[in-house]
């Protein structure tokens, strides 16, 4: 068995681009080796700023010979008078194959000629060119370029292309290049180029003489040991952003951290104003100590191992020093300016076209705080301050430099100007969360703040008809829902979602809607079931029957919806839940397709003296023993303990079904048994609609 090497030279590549191009790589030449029937150990691809690199071993050097049968046309067509007709002929010509080794195949369609014929036993050495173009072709990038006359489109130019299948090179052009056994290593460290005589002697020759580490999760490690080591030494510890971490360990091929520092008096600035100084323009990182401070130190990642370490790092703290100067200078400014000057500033702030201003906004969400705040026991007065306040911090000198750091520098900024600490939390959490894998307000304030904000919005965008279709959602209103949706599950609010959204509505005044309030409040609530739908049934080992059954039960309260959904989604896994949805299930038809026909409102009235069997009378007995329980396990959202009652009376409702005549010839009898299994049905569906769990 052999080895392949191929890799591709470029010119430095954005660090958002690596990450995704080595598993693609990979994944890609596994499927075409596997396509080309070439058997190989396994594939493995790394990727850097300036290459991109797969490593094939156990490589079989000929394709497998199988063996496969062709059909051709059908019988009735390959044959006139016991002869081939042209079809016929036609068929055996392309397969290559002679008249004696046609035969004739049975399929569920009839009768077709066919061939047996030999495919594969190519040399590897000559399918591997068209097999890497393609590969080449099929990398996907966030952005292509066009360089030069050449009609080829990459994510940065190409400058080589080694291909070595053992110690021959694999012919391949590309863009004007031919490839060889020709690589070239780290700009600084080890630029060659360096001439690799196999494919296994690759390695050696790309990390000892190139110098350059390959596989991105080794230059992360490097980063992260030496950083941690290096902290120790302070006393301190790393302030660790593994989204930067990762986004580092793609900005270089050797990598080389160390440790600078900045004057003490730069630490009266809040922390995350110093660290997003150094991690958004120096891409470094802070260092704490024991009791969880910040140190006048900071960590970066050098691309180089310099001759003179101290000039290096006295280049990379003048450069912070000035981003910190500016800083100062935002926060001294912010400081010695009035909230009202800011609040002032908004009303000339577009919020969203004939919405208003984000003046208007704050007006809005000092309303609608103070509504939520009531329904949730929090003080109002408080609440309203923090919707009226939320979105000042937009006019201050940080966050029109740190734009995301709005809402962080707003809950510092009330809190600076004493504000209550109630106002500070939920200005600095509105908002939260900030994707689906971020987490929610840590305070019922910033809580209420974040619905707040989201409904507004999503009130605003559904009235002016700005409904998201397809992948456009420019207002990002489906993650306004999902938002407020977990706010509301994982913080356990007593909230009702169709009065949230009325109250944002209230808000507005004056705004000439094209769709009428009532028109888009149905179509907000239709587009947050959709949202707790692809929720609920998205997750892992979810099932979406379970899914559909929990929200047809009722979503508008939301808290309860994600308990009733996991206690579904417990009683779904049970072994008789299959039978327990056709009983049930049954029950509901009949409410839903005979109830109708009798002419008479359905009720839970039950007249005990029209019981005329057992079956019946054990049933209404059930009911009405297990109907204060019910209500006691519901107030307490025991959901479990209420799916254990469904259990408990399903033999009893089968035994019904089995002995009783519900659709029977006397309108009494019939009204009261209907009446019987219409108690039961609103009992269950106030737990799940059970006509959406198809078995």
């Amino acid at each position: 068995m052999s080895e392949f090497i191929l890799e591709i030279g470029t010119e430095e590549m954005p660090a958002r681009f690596v990450p995704g191009l080595g598993t693609e790589l990979e994944n890609l030449l596994a499927r075409l080796l596997t396509e080309a029937r070439i058997d190989c150990a396994g594939v493995k691809a790394y990727a850097t700023p300036r290459r991109l690199v797969a490593h094939v071993s156990g490589l079989a050097l000929a394709q497998r010979l199988e063996e496969e049968v062709v059909s051709g046309p059908p019988v009735k067509i390959a044959y006139a008078d016991g002869k081939l007709t042209k079809a016929g002929e036609g068929f055996a010509k392309t397969q290559g194959v002679a008249e004696a080794d046609l035969f004739v195949q049975q399929t569920p369609k009839g009768e077709y000629l066919a061939a047996r014929k030999k495919v594969g036993g190519g040399r590897t050495l000559d399918i591997l060119p068209e097999l890497c173009l393609t590969a080449f072709k099929s990398l996907s990038f966030p952005k292509r370029m066009k360089w030069g006359s050449l009609d080829f489109l990459f994510g940065r130019p190409l400058r080589w292309v080694l291909a070595l299948l053992d110690a021959d090179v694999v012919p391949i052009e590309i863009a004007g290049l031919t490839s060889g056994r020709v690589t070239f290593g780290h700009r600084v460290l080890g630029p060659g180029p360096w001439t690799v005589d196999t494919a296994g002697d690759f390695f050696d020759t790309i990390r000892d003489k190139a110098n350059v580490v390959l596989d991105a999760r080794e230059r992360l490690e490097m980063v992260r040991g030496e950083g941690d080591r290096l902290a120790a030494g302070l006393g301190g510890s790393v302030v660790w952003d593994e989204g930067l971490l990762l986004e580092v360990a793609n900005l270089v091929e050797y990598p080389r951290p160390i440790l600078g520092e900045f004057a003490r008096l730069y630490l009266e600035l809040p922390a995350q104003v110093l660290l997003t100084s150094m991690q958004s323009h120096q891409k470094s990182f802070g260092i704490k100590g024991a009791d969880g401070n910040l140190l006048p130190h900071f960590l970066t990642t050098l691309n180089i191992e310099p001759t003179d370490m101290a000039v290096v790092k006295k280049g990379w703290e003048r450069v912070l020093k000035a981003r910190l100067e500016d800083a100062r200078f935002f926060w001294e400014a912010d400081l010695d300016t009035d909230l009202d000057n800011w609040l002032s500033k908004l009303e000339n702030v577009v919020f969203l076209g004939p919405l208003g201003s984000m003046g208007d906004k704050s007006r809005r969400l000092e309303k609608l705080c103070a509504k939520l705040a009531a329904a949730c026991g929090l003080p109002e007065a408080d609440m309203a301050r923090a919707g009226r306040l939320a979105k000042a911090d937009l006019m201050s000198e940080m966050v029109y430099e740190f734009d995301n750091l709005q809402g962080v520098m707003g809950g510092i900024y009330a809190r600076k100007k004493g504000e209550s600490e109630l106002v500070a939390q939920a200005i600095a959490e509105q908002y939260l969360p900030a994707g689906p894998d971020s987490p929610v307000p840590a305070t019922i304030s910033g809580a209420l703040l974040a619905i707040a904000d989201k409904a507004d919005t999503m009130a605003g965008c559904f009235g002016l008809g700005m409904v998201p279709t397809g992948a456009a959602d420019p207002y990002a209103l489906r993650r306004a829902a999902l938002g407020i949706s977990r706010i509301i599950m994982e913080r356990g609010l007593t909230l009702k979602l169709d009065e949230v959204l009325a109250w944002a509505q209230e808000g507005y005044l004056g705004v000439k809607w094209k769709l009428q309030p009532a028109d888009a409040l149905a179509k907000m609530l239709d587009f947050f079931g959709q949202r707790l739908r692809a929720l609920f049934a998205s997750g892992e080992g979810a099932d979406s029957r379970v899914a559909d059954a929990a929200l047809g039960a009722g979503f508008n309260d939301i808290r309860t919806l994600k308990a009733r959904f996991d206690a579904l989604t417990t009683f779904s896994r049970q072994p008789d839940f299959e039978q327990a949805v056709l009983t049930f299930k049954r029950a509901a038809n009949i409410i839903r397709k005979q109830g109708s026909e009798t002419g008479a409102a359905l009720s839970d009235a039950i007249n005990v003296d029209l019981l005329e069997n057992g079956e019946e009378r054990a049933l209404a007995t059930a009911l009405a023993d297990s109907a204060e329980r019910f209500e006691e396990l519901w107030a307490v959202d025991d959901f479990a303990g209420l799916f254990a009652m469904l259990g408990e009376l399903r033999p009893t409702v089968d035994a019904f079904f089995d002995g009783v005549m519900v659709m029977a010839e006397d309108p009494s009898l019939r009204q009261n048994r209907l009446n019987l299994l219409y108690t039961l049905v609103e009992r269950l569906g106030r737990l799940a609609d059970f006509s959406a769990l198809q078995v």
